[in-house]
């Protein structure tokens, strides 16, 4: 990767010695839908940013149980792995490849350099923890104060957007690990949809309406 590449790829970035030692520390990693990239009680060795596709955040209780928080996109990277790896604490959340992602893992060490030596690099993680603060905020409003049914939409508009596509190849069973709930609410609550035909339900696909997010805002 050259160095316009990686500026392409991370616009906020625009110190050319800032880019050079991102691309002469960081190492490229082209990663499969599915890969695990942290796990909960390991350490985080490297601060992964997402130069293509995506990667799903989840947290985990005791039971093995998994609440989906955010996605990483491109030029983005994750405020719980930056706080781990500053505070040499093992993961609490579980990230898995979303997208055929191509991400640059930053080695922790390097981390902390960047941060003493470059300002945009300073900014590029103050962001983050502000950013994803918000979504967590998000998140946790939607587990405390919304309906089962209305977090079920709220999801499947958020999928639609980071996919773009109105086709959601998934499970039941997927949703429901996601949302914290059991497959038999989740599928309670798309046959309600669809009966009010805002979806239609395949085997392991949901195709949705293009005006869905419209329908449930009113």
């Amino acid at each position: 990767m050259t160095i316009e590449e990686l500026k392409a790829a991370l616009p906020n970035f625009t110190d050319p010695k800032l880019l050079e030692a991102i691309l002469e520390k960081g190492q490229i990693l082209k990663l499969e839908p599915g890969k695990v990239l942290m796990e909960p009680g390991k350490f985080i060795k490297m601060v992964p940013i997402v130069l293509e596709g995506s990667i799903k955040i989840l947290r985990m209780d005791e039971d093995g149980k998994e609440l989906f928080l955010y996605y990483l996109d491109a030029g983005e990277t994750c405020a719980l792995s930056l706080t781990c790896c500053t505070a040499s604490k093992p993961s609490e959340i579980k990230a898995i490849v979303e997208d055929p992602t191509t991400l640059i893992a930053i080695p922790v060490a390097i981390h902390e350099q960047l941060s003493d030596e470059f300002k945009q690099w300073k900014d590029f993680v103050s962001s983050t923890y502000q950013n994803r603060f918000q979504e967590m905020l998000i998140a946790l409003d939607a587990v405390a104060f919304k309906r089962m049914d209305e977090r079920l939409m709220r999801y499947i508009v958020t999928k639609m957007k980071q996919h773009k596509t109105n086709e959601l190849h998934t499970t039941h069973q997927e949703i429901a690990n996601e949302l914290g709930t059991s497959r038999e609410v989740i599928s309670r609550l798309l046959k309600q949809l669809e009966k009010k035909k805002w979806i239609e339900l395949g085997r392991n696909v949901i195709y949705i309406r293009d005006d869905f997010e419209e329908l449930i805002s009113k």
